[in-house]
């Protein structure tokens, strides 16, 4: 039994107790949570075990793949560049990255990468993991490839290239890659330990996954034409490979950002605090983080099959998803296993959960909703 270390604003008391018994009862093994409200800072909690292999503890400093939550990183990047004028969300992707109008993607936005409606959810080659760790090499196959429904008519979740086909128009914007432009414009204006693409160094800290149990679902039995087997088995990643170098170094901002949820809160407060980081520098412009509620798609998602708002690069409300994010200027989006991020502008609230221990579902994991109403709870 390890205590939950940190400290905790008494109003989030039932937060506290929340993760001091799923670390007890093997819920959680290692986790994380975070909530910075008003510009402050008010809960920070972890505990548990890091690596149940050697037995070492979760500390203050352990960071985790938080696998799809990256997207919500890879999101600000482009807000960024969009807030100082290099991108333009209503204009083509091919603008940007002219190889990319190829096979018919010429009418492709940039706003419909970001909502997931521009019809490339995935590879339309078979990948491999190396394929896809290769971010050059995984957003030229992209370019090349037709559009598998008529953009913007609909979504269907970039599940892995999100991060490719925002990288490849940062890469051209910026002349470096996704990794190093949200290290050095995003994460250190934020003073957060986020990172998309783990330097060897940081391997030390690193809390690998704890896979979910099987659950017994067989992409055999679907259409191997399918937009979803297309999307979610090319390539079909293991959890136990999220702990090799290959995959940690890699620069995959659709899945494979490594933080806590301190990190995450500090960064995606810049949302719910009209722009600005908790030390007050202005990141964003207001009106800029007010495009993120621009409605892309609202309808069952051709690859998740849930009911889904999307806005920009993030959903929006979803009670069948997630009954306790409440209605409003709201967005939030979660990773495979169960970490979440949620953004209240009304509240001026940011709420992050990261764990180790994976939950087997893609959305709406219990586990994790108990901890976003514990959160509201506490507000």
């Amino acid at each position: 039994m390890t205590a939950v270390e940190g400290f905790a604003d008494p109003a989030f008391s039932g937060l506290r107790d929340l993760l001091q018994r799923n670390l007890d009862d093997g819920t959680d093994v290692g986790a994380s949570v975070c909530v910075v409200a008003d510009g402050e800072t008010v809960v920070d909690l972890w505990g548990g075990v890091a690596d149940v292999d050697t037995g070492a503890r979760w500390v203050k400093d352990t960071v985790v793949n938080t696998y799809s939550l990256t997207k919500t990183m890879t999101t600000l990047a482009a807000l960024l560049l969009v807030d100082r004028g290099h991108l333009d969300l209503d204009s083509p992707v091919a603008d940007y990255w002219p190889e990319f109008a190829a096979n018919g993607k010429d009418g492709v936005l940039v706003r419909h990468v970001l909502g997931h409606t521009s019809g490339v959810s995935g590879w339309q080659q078979p990948v491999s993991l190396a394929d896809i760790c290769d971010a050059v090499h995984a957003e030229d196959l992209l370019a090349q490839q037709a559009p598998w429904w008529e953009p913007g008519t609909a979504s269907g979740y970039h599940a892995t290239n999100f991060g490719h086909l925002v990288g490849g128009m940062v890469r051209r914007v910026t002349g470096v890659g996704l990794g190093e432009f949200f290290a050095t414009e995003v994460a250190a204006a934020c003073g957060a330990d986020y990172l998309i693409g783990v330097p060897s160094d940081v391997d030390p800290r690193v809390a690998p996954l704890v896979a979910p149990p099987p659950t017994g679902f067989d992409y055999a039995a679907l259409p191997p034409d399918g937009i979803f087997v297309k999307t979610m088995a090319n390539p079909v990643i293991p959890v136990a490979e999220t702990s090799s170098r290959m995959w940690r170094g890699a620069e995959i901002g659709g899945a494979n950002g490594h933080g806590n949820a301190r990190s995450v809160a500090l960064v995606q407060s810049v949302v719910s605090h009209g722009g600005r980081t908790v030390s007050g520098e202005q990141l964003l412009r207001p009106e800029t983080v007010d495009r993120i509620f621009d409605v892309q798609s609202d309808g069952v998602d051709q690859v998740l099959g849930a009911a889904l708002r999307f806005g920009l690069g993030y959903a929006l409300p979803a009670p069948a998803v997630h009954p306790s994010i409440p209605d409003g200027r709201v967005c939030w989006w979660t990773g495979y296993g169960g970490s979440i991020v949620v953004n209240d502008l009304d509240r001026r609230t940011t709420f992050a959960y990261v764990m180790n221990k994976m939950s087997p579902q893609l959305l709406g994991a219990p586990r994790t909703e108990e901890y976003v109403a514990q959160a509201y709870a506490g507000l």
